[in-house]
């Protein structure tokens, strides 16, 4: 069976840092797959917000949806962890981007896992439709990579 493979880009544009709480626990009493997810939920909140953006926009800036989502789970993750999420954007193109996320144990810097999410720009306000890339964003984005 063929298994995922993603490569990651080079440029880091964000990194914030998470913690495993008993809620993100499954059954096998390590981080759920869900929970991951909702993690890497938290994490594209952070950084839109230090972007100027958010996920439902307003009525002169779309917000964003999830098109689709890949994750490749590496090693396990326990309570209290601490987890950081470095994220990187690919692909910015006129309605969309890739956002690729790398999760790792603070502790001894295990990689916990890669993911990919394909998000598009979206007009929760009027149209309820998909929308072109808001400039704000692309010059937030180029602002944050500059002063790294």
């Amino acid at each position: 069976m063929p298994r995922l493979k993603l490569t990651l880009p080079s440029s880091v544009d964000f990194c914030t840092q998470l913690a495993v709480r008993v809620t993100d626990l499954n059954y096998g009493n390590h981080l759920a797959n869900q929970a991951l997810l909702g993690m890497l939920h938290e994490a594209r909140v952070q950084f839109l917000a230090h972007l100027n953006h958010t996920e439902i926009g307003d009525t002169t800036t779309p917000g964003i949806i999830l098109a689709d989502a890949e994750i490749q789970f590496r090693r396990e993750a326990f309570l209290g962890d601490q987890l950081n999420f470095t994220l990187m954007i690919d692909n910015l193109s006129r309605i969309g981007f890739d956002l690729y996320y790398r999760v790792d144990r603070i502790s001894d810097q295990i990689e916990i896992a890669l993911a990919k999410t394909s998000i598009v720009f979206f007009d929760y306000h009027t149209t309820h439709k998909r929308a072109d890339t808001p400039e704000s964003f692309t010059q937030a984005l180029k602002a944050t990579r500059e002063i790294q």
